[in-house]
């Protein structure tokens, strides 16, 4: 029941992480400020959406790896060794 709890957040930090990377801005988002596009930045506040969507994104991430992390130690730990007469050696047996 837990790992599937863990699974569900996971898959829910990664679809997060993915709506908040593509929320940036691009390097080339400037350009299109001379148009009129600059005054919607004003809805995070006078800095932008630059310095809320890069923490955000940053714990995001860290929250992500440390899962995954974490699921990769449990699988190691939780596999059952297999000793040499019971594993299945196919064609070689």
């Amino acid at each position: 029941m837990f790992i599937l709890v863990i699974n569900v957040i996971y898959v829910l930090l990664a679809i997060a992480m993915i709506a908040l990377i593509l929320m940036q801005r691009g390097s080339g988002a400037q350009a299109g400020a001379g148009f009129g596009g600059g005054a919607s930045a004003t809805v995070f506040g006078a800095r932008g959406a630059s310095s809320f969507l890069s923490k955000s994104t940053k714990w995001l991430a860290i929250a992500f790896f440390a899962i995954s992390m974490g699921m990769a130690w449990y699988a190691t730990h939780r596999a059952v060794p297999q000793g040499p007469s019971q594993q299945d050696l196919g064609v070689m047996a």
